[in-house]
């Protein structure tokens, strides 16, 4: 090969270098992307405004958030040594019983929208186990996204103060 062949090929690869990380960012997948799919719980804390924290859900909160790719989401988190109704009928149940479920575990759906400059995701509730959010917009900061991994932040908690949680991809089932 000649000289000028030579440089003819650095050029065009050093060009094609130099175009790789565009290309990648081009292949980056949005929020909205990774968003999608089924969370489940790997912890969950408030704080409140005078500094203390409150983990409502236990040290070991079970929980589920799903993202749909059309805009639709459900979450709900629940204590793990939430009390088994005595009379085994949820139509039969103790002051005693409706306290601690009520107290200890929340169920809401809607639709959502992300805001992927401001890293927000706004849940729109058309139905929850607690009816005064029903019709309300939260708004929840992301403050980290992986593939396996999805912190959020409600900084205008109902109960006050700030909540975070962080969920868990969860994994697919393969069903032989």
């Amino acid at each position: 090969m000649n000289r000028r062949n030579i440089f003819g090929l650095s050029v065009i690869a050093a060009l094609g270098l130099a175009l790789l990380p565009g290309s990648a960012l081009a292949q980056q997948k949005s929020l909205k992307e990774l968003l999608v799919g089924t969370w489940t719980a790997a912890s969950w804390e408030q704080t409140n405004k005078d500094g203390t924290k409150f983990q409502r859900f236990g040290a070991n909160p079970k929980g589920v958030n799903v993202f749909d790719a059309n805009g639709r989401f459900f979450v709900m988190f629940a204590r793990a040594d939430l009390p088994k109704f005595a009379s085994n009928n949820p139509m039969k149940t103790t002051p005693e019983e409706n306290k601690a479920v009520t107290e200890g575990s929340i169920a809401y759906y809607g639709t959502y929208t992300v805001d992927e400059m401001g890293k927000t995701v706004t849940l729109r509730v058309e139905a929850s186990s607690f009816p005064n959010q029903v019709g309300s917009e939260q708004k929840r900061t992301i403050t980290s996204l992986t593939a396996s991994e999805l912190a959020l932040s409600n900084p205008t908690a109902l109960t006050g103060g700030q909540i975070n949680y962080v969920m868990k991809r969860a994994s697919a089932v393969v069903i032989n």
